[in-house]
């Protein structure tokens, strides 16, 4: 069952995440705690060979061997933090693209509904039949993919039990042989009946039927993209790349972070602490980052914090069914609001809610700008230049402002000329 705690986080106060970590289920610990107890005894072993067991020249031999590996586990050796970085942040990406594309019947149940008609048996057969194609292709893609609905409908026999399908719909399933998944195959059964019903005139125009072939449409293809994740994984040499990198750095640790004698003198082991905190608190992290990984690679097993595949599939053939059935045309009389004769009115405040009353409205992040009044001065369009006018164009606008006195000139100017001649 998936692990929630949003309601404990919905507010910040002091010690909010602090309370999540006493839980078990679903948490680091469940996890972890196998791999931890076993480098831990792992560790204790070679302490109480190293301190009781070897002789002083084995002693010495040990303590060249611990040094050579500590030198491995201090520097970027072996690139730990890289490549497990990189690997859970591709998974994380791949597990919230899995849940992104589980198929919800929402959208199809709407268009079917709306554009589905007919209170009579023969509407209601179609809506209802339409509807269950589509649940039917979700569940046989479940089936494929995820561990507990294959564990609750173990063969096709369960499915029809189950109401999904009918034992014709069966034969004719199973007599159409494919080397591949035919969890296409309702789907292909929700297009031809819905053309059959547009001939019918239950759905009465062609643009009614566009809308329900592109809501199946977009169902289908979130049904083929989780066969696609199931099919086409994280490639599997970075996996095995990431998780020799972790093992094998804590392979070194579970040696080279031994306690040496003190009295030998050397660097950096002036002190016998007997447990590594640090090599332990280094091991929670980095193997428990290597969990988190593993536990949201694949998101449809039975761990703690996998999706509720079975429980999605009760709600989707419930809520679909409900839509189309129970629904349709169910419409509450028409009467006029509580606030019909009011133009300006206010929604009601509980008490523990009434300080949000008095808050201002938001109105936009530059609504309350101060500015001077310089800036708020207006400038007349004729005061300044053209944007992109050079200084012959100022000349030329100055001239045509005396272009009549001048008209006036040059023709008094040529008037006497004409006089004298």
């Amino acid at each position: 069952m998936t692990v929630s705690y949003t309601l404990e986080v919905a507010n910040v106060r002091f010690g909010g995440f602090s309370k999540l970590l006493f839980r078990w289920k679903g948490s680091i610990y469940k996890l972890l705690y196998k791999e931890f107890l076993l480098f831990c005894g792992v560790y204790v072993f070679f302490s109480v060979l190293y301190r009781l067991m070897l002789t002083p020249k084995q002693q010495d031999v040990f303590e060249r061997f611990v040094l050579y590996c500590d030198q491995f586990t201090n520097t970027s050796f072996i690139p730990v933090l890289f490549v497990l970085g990189f690997y859970v942040t591709l998974a994380f990406n791949r597990w919230w693209g899995q849940y992104t594309s589980f198929p919800l019947p929402d959208n199809l149940m709407m268009v079917v509904s709306g554009n589905v008609h007919g209170a009579d048996d023969r509407g209601r057969l179609l809506r209802r039949t339409l509807m269950r194609y589509a649940n039917l292709s979700s569940v046989l893609i479940l089936r494929s993919i995820s561990t507990r609905v294959r564990k609750r409908f173990p063969t096709l026999e369960h499915v029809v039990e189950a109401g999904f399908m009918t034992s014709h719909e069966l034969k004719i399933l199973e007599s159409l042989h494919s080397d591949f998944n035919k969890y296409w195959m309702p789907l292909t059964w929700f297009s031809n009946l819905a053309s059959r019903a547009r001939e019918e005139a239950r759905v009465r125009d062609d643009i009614a039927l566009r809308l329900l072939m592109d809501e199946l449409n977009n169902y289908r293809a979130k049904c083929s993209l989780l066969f696609h994740y199931d099919w086409i994984s994280i490639p599997l040499v970075y996996t095995q790349v990431v998780t020799l990198a972790v093992y094998s750095f804590f392979a070194f640790c579970v040696v080279g972070r031994q306690f040496l004698n003190p009295e030998k003198g050397y660097k950096e082991h002036k002190l016998d602490l007997y447990v590594p905190i640090f090599t332990l608190l280094q091991f929670f992290f980095y193997v428990g980052w290597l969990k988190v990984g593993e536990l949201i690679i694949n998101p449809f097993g039975e761990d703690d914090d996998d999706f509720e595949t079975n429980q999605l599939i009760d709600r989707n053939i419930q809520v679909s069914m409900l839509a189309v059935d129970d629904m349709y045309q169910n419409l509450a009389p028409l009467e006029k609001d509580k606030h019909w004769s009011q133009k300006h009115f206010s929604i009601p405040y509980t008490t523990s809610t009434a300080a949000d009353r008095l808050r201002p409205a938001f109105k936009g992040s530059t609504f309350d700008m101060r500015m001077s009044l310089e800036d708020v001065e207006l400038e007349q369009p004729d005061t300044f230049p053209r944007r992109g006018s050079s200084l012959e164009d100022k000349d030329c606008l100055r001239l045509g402002h005396n272009l009549p006195s001048l008209m006036n000139v040059s023709t008094h100017n040529f008037m006497e000329d004409e006089q004298d001649g």
